[in-house]
């Protein structure tokens, strides 16, 4: 990961127009679920990102072809040679565990190690083999690795113990080739959900119920190369969304699902931004200094955790006090030090987190600890006084497509030092 860093001249008012990326969060099981077809499945809008690149690999080593074009990202798994990922592969990125579902779905076994941790906080496989489990799946666990087989998928009915979004995914995948029905209780209900269910079901899968806390899956014999464009990344769109808000400009950003931006919009417009809704676009104003909200992130539909950190920056120059609280990660304010270092005043209590606005931000030297904490200290730096340097920027590259470029275009002075 390429530890660059960024400088920043803050105070500049951020005004155009900025077109919003494919969903990170989406692509990776997408790419994961291409592993099920013999054939070309042809993907589009997918994002540059480290992490894509990580899957790619993954996807590469296990024997499938994959050919970038300008738009398209072509993945041929006719012959998938092998039925394991060394961990090295792994380590690079947690959302590799989605290969788990669909290479015993379509080769009866697979072996792969534990993922590497993340920075935020634990995210157990628990569920994932549990639900493996009740569709007639044999689990080894042992030396960190997970090995799992099945001479035969079964449909049963899975209740998960907490709507979990890789867990829900992961079965989703390995349930389309099952005897018999499957039905997930308690499934997760982000729009990343019913993109995959979409894609499946254009495969030539029968799964519906995707968006709602049940999900129920037919098991056919055999699935079909399809061609697919990702959806919109709602995370990037919040993220313009607050930079609007926060350096008081005015910024349309295209290429949005304005119904996955709910819970950010509802709150942005609590505060006091204007928002102007249009079909695949969202206009953000920010005319004024922005009063306190309280938030608490919650499972889809509810406010979401990745936004979190951009909030709290939002937040610290915002009038009054105003009262954040993680549910989902137990490590998710990492970003507060580095905040502070920049004139914010914020107390954290357990998973809860105090912001006494203030006037505004100061420049200072930051480090971004992980992907969405960096893309806080970007926010936060963009409508500082004076400059920031923020440090370990490959952080904000795993789920950020283009970002200097998309940014210097609406106005903001911003470089990109090389380590």
């Amino acid at each position: 990961m390429a530890m660059d860093r960024y400088v920043i001249t803050g105070k500049q008012r951020l005004e155009g127009r900025l077109r919003n990326s494919g969903a990170k969060n989406a692509s990776l099981p997408l790419l994961a679920a291409s592993l099920l077809v013999s054939g070309k499945t042809t993907l589009l809008d997918i994002p540059h990102l480290a992490d894509i690149g990580n899957m790619i690999e993954v996807l590469e080593y296990l024997g499938a072809r994959v050919d970038a074009q300008q738009e398209a990202l072509l993945v041929d798994a006719s012959d998938l040679a092998r039925c394991e990922v060394d961990e090295g592969l792994m380590r690079q990125m947690r959302a590799s565990n989605l290969i788990l579902g669909p290479i015993l779905a379509r080769n009866g076994r697979v072996r792969i190690s534990k993922p590497g941790g993340c920075a935020i906080g634990s995210r157990p496989m628990d569920q994932h083999i549990k639900g493996l489990q009740e569709l007639g799946v044999k689990v080894k666990e042992k030396h960190g690795y997970i090995e799992a087989w099945a001479d035969q998928l079964k449909g049963a009915k899975i209740y998960l113990d907490l709507p979990s979004v890789g867990a829900t995914e992961n079965l989703m995948m390995t349930a389309v080739l099952a005897k018999g029905t499957t039905t997930i209780y308690n499934a997760a209900r982000e729009p990343e959900i019913i993109d995959l269910q979409n894609f499946l079901n254009k495969m030539g899968a029968k799964i519906r119920g995707a968006g709602m806390d049940v999900l129920r899956i037919e098991g056919v014999s055999k699935l079909y190369p399809v061609e697919h464009t990702v959806i919109p990344d709602r995370i990037e769109a919040g993220t313009h969304m607050v930079a609007a808000v926060m350096t008081q400009g005015d910024i349309e950003i295209s290429n949005v699902i304005p119904e996955h931006l709910e819970p950010v919009t509802a709150k942005l417009l609590q505060a006091g931004a204007e928002i102007i809704i249009g079909d695949d676009t969202i206009r953000v104003k920010g005319n004024r200094r922005i009063k306190g909200v309280d938030c608490k992130t919650m499972p889809h539909p509810g406010f979401p955790t990745d936004m979190q950190p951009q909030f709290m920056a939002l937040l610290s120059t915002a009038e009054g006090t105003s009262v954040i609280t993680e549910t989902i990660f137990e490590n998710r304010f990492q970003h507060v030090d580095e905040l502070r270092r920049m004139g914010a005043q914020i107390t954290v209590e357990g998973r809860t987190a105090i912001i006494r606005g203030v006037e505004s931000l100061e420049g200072a030297f930051v480090e971004a600890t992980d992907l969405r904490a960096g893309a806080a200290l970007f926010l936060a730096a963009l409508a500082a006084e004076e400059a920031t340097v923020l440090e370990k920027v490959g952080h904000i590259d795993r789920g950020y497509d283009n970002l200097e470029e998309k940014y210097r275009s609406v106005g903001a002075k911003l470089k990109r030092v090389k380590s």
